[in-house]
């Protein structure tokens, strides 16, 4: 089993040389269906282009094959790297996610229940001292530790998206020709 902690800690200083901060890292499936999930942003933007993945692919990939052609195994088997941005619903990992987003809504999914309640939706309203504070919408007023939380989303909301800096548009408007072969039969009809 590959170790989550062992893998960040290869891929959080790659992703800080390119000036992105890492926001998770995270293996899925089983077998040769494992998926090796890396989520960045640019903290200019809040976001990755497709050429900031490509180049954060690369050197995630370089690092790992490095460190396992010294004799380390960090992932047994194959794998397919995925990296990614992390979205406008994007997962609440870190510290700075849950008072960066209080005022918007996310589902919380907690390690153990808090009263009868394992599954959280509502309102974020800030973090101190390790310390949730969240509105449920079914519960109320709940105050969570941040160490129970064992995955946490923002909800796709029409706040939530006029909140978020619009997303990187360069390009999508030029159109690019690209000249085509022509057979060789239609050359020579000519």
């Amino acid at each position: 089993m590959a170790d989550t902690a062992r893998l960040t800690q290869v891929i959080e200083p790659e992703a800080n040389a390119l000036g992105f901060d890492l926001v998770r890292v995270k293996l899925t499936g089983t077998g040769e269906e494992r998926t090796l999930q890396v989520m960045a942003e640019d903290p200019a933007t809040g976001q990755l282009i497709v050429e900031q993945c490509m180049a954060l692919s690369r050197r995630v990939s370089d690092a790992i094959d490095t460190i396992e052609a010294e004799g380390e195994e960090l992932i047994p088997g194959a794998y397919h790297l995925e990296v990614s941005s992390p979205g406008i619903d994007r997962p609440l990992t870190r510290v700075k996610d849950w008072a960066q987003w209080a005022g918007h809504e996310a589902n919380v999914s907690l390690v153990e229940p808090l009263g009868e309640h394992r599954k959280l939706r509502g309102k974020l309203l800030g973090i101190t001292d390790d310390v949730i504070a969240f509105e449920d919408r079914k519960v109320g007023r709940l105050d969570v530790p941040l160490a129970q939380v064992h995955s946490a989303k923002l909800v796709l909301t029409n706040e939530l998206i006029a909140a978020t800096r619009p997303l990187d548009m360069s390009g999508a408007d030029e159109i690019l020709e690209v000249p085509q072969d022509i057979p060789e039969e239609e050359k020579a009809d000519d």
